[in-house]
C-alpha cells in the first residue's frame, strides 16, 4: 500500500490520503458504501423517505414519530427485545471499529475511544451539552411550534425502573452509533480517499442532519449544526470519547426526562391526540 503525504496531513488519528489510483483506494469506497448501507446510511435513506411520506399526509404538527417504541405486549420480553435490538446495534460500532484496527495500532485508542484523560473527556462532553443540548430543545420547540416538527417521542410515558434502565443503554447505543461512524470511522476514510477537511466536516454533517429528517426539516438542520460543531472538536482534540459522552447525556435527558416535559409543556412535548 502506497503512501503520499497531503498539504495538510494531520498527526494522531487521521491518516494521510492513499495515492490516487492506488488499489487500495478504490476498495476503501466500495467499503464505506457498505458500512453506510447498514447503518447511518441506510437511517439517513429511511428517515428522507419517512418525512416525505409525512409531508404528504396529515399535517406534520398532528403527527408523531417515537424513538424506543415497545416491541412487545409482555413487560419481560419486551425488555428481552429492546435489549437485543440495542446489542446488535453496537455490533456496527464494534464491526467498524475493527475495519479501522491495524496491524501497528490499537483503533480505539487511535480514534480517542478509551479511558485516557477521562476526566478532561467528560468535562468537554458536559461543555458541548451546554453549547448544544440547550439549543437543540429550543430548535426543537420553535419547530413545535410552527408546526414544522414531527411530535418525538423519546420515551413511554409510565417508564418503569427497567424501562429506565433501558432508556440509558439506548442513549448509550446512540452516542456510540452516531459518533463512532460518523467521526472515528467516516472523518478516517474520507481523510484517506484524499477529502479536505472542510468537505469530511460539511459532508459527514449533512448526512447526521438527514439520518435525523425524520423528525422534521427544523431539527435536520439543527442536528447539521450540532454535526459541525462535533466535526471541528474532533478534528482540533483528535478524541471521540468526549463526543460520545455528550451525545449520551443529551439523550439520556431527552428520554429520561420526557415523561416529566410532556407534564409539563404538553403543547411542545406531548404527543398529539389521535
Amino acid at each position: 500500500m502506497k503512501w503520499h503525504p497531503s498539504v495538510d496531513a494531520p498527526t494522531g488519528p487521521f491518516p494521510p490520503a492513499l495515492a490516487p489510483g492506488d488499489r487500495a483506494q478504490r476498495g476503501l469506497g466500495w467499503e464505506i458504501a457498505l458500512v453506510l448501507l447498514v447503518s447511518v446510511g441506510q437511517s439517513a435513506i429511511y428517515s428522507m423517505v419517512s418525512f416525505l411520506r409525512a409531508s404528504l399526509r396529515a399535517p406534520i404538527s398532528q403527527q408523531q414519530a417515537q424513538l424506543n417504541p415497545s416491541r412487545a405486549a409482555e413487560p419481560v420480553w419486551d425488555a428481552v427485545y429492546q435489549f437485543l435490538d440495542i446489542f446488535f446495534s453496537l455490533a456496527l460500532v464494534a464491526l467498524v471499529v475493527y475495519l479501522l484496527w491495524e496491524p501497528t495500532g490499537n483503533a480505539l485508542r487511535r480514534i480517542g475511544l478509551d479511558f485516557r484523560g477521562f476526566g478532561v473527556d467528560v468535562l468537554r462532553g458536559l461543555l458541548l451539552v451546554a453549547v448544544i443540548g440547550a439549543p437543540g430543545i429550543g430548535v426543537y420547540a420553535i419547530g413545535r411550534s410552527i408546526g414544522q416538527s414531527i411530535a418525538v417521542v423519546p420515551a413511554p410515558l409510565d417508564s418503569s425502573w427497567w424501562v429506565i434502565a433501558l432508556l440509558v443503554l439506548a442513549a448509550l447505543r446512540a452516542g456510540l452509533t452516531e459518533e463512532v461512524i460518523f467521526l472515528g470511522y467516516l472523518f478516517d476514510r474520507l481523510r484517506r480517499l484524499g477529502w479536505s477537511w472542510t468537505w469530511v466536516i460539511v459532508s459527514t454533517a449533512l448526512l447526521r442532519g438527514s439520518y435525523h429528517l425524520y423528525q422534521g426539516w427544523p431539527s435536520a438542520l439543527g442536528n447539521v449544526v450540532m454535526g459541525l460543531v462535533f466535526g471541528w472538536c474532533y478534528k482540533r482534540w483528535g478524541r471521540v470519547m468526549p463526543l460520545v459522552v455528550a451525545h449520551t447525556v443529551i439523550d439520556i435527558v431527552a428520554f429520561v426526562g420526557y415523561p416529566l416535559a410532556a407534564a409539563w409543556w404538553p403543547a411542545i412535548f406531548a404527543p398529539p391526540a389521535s
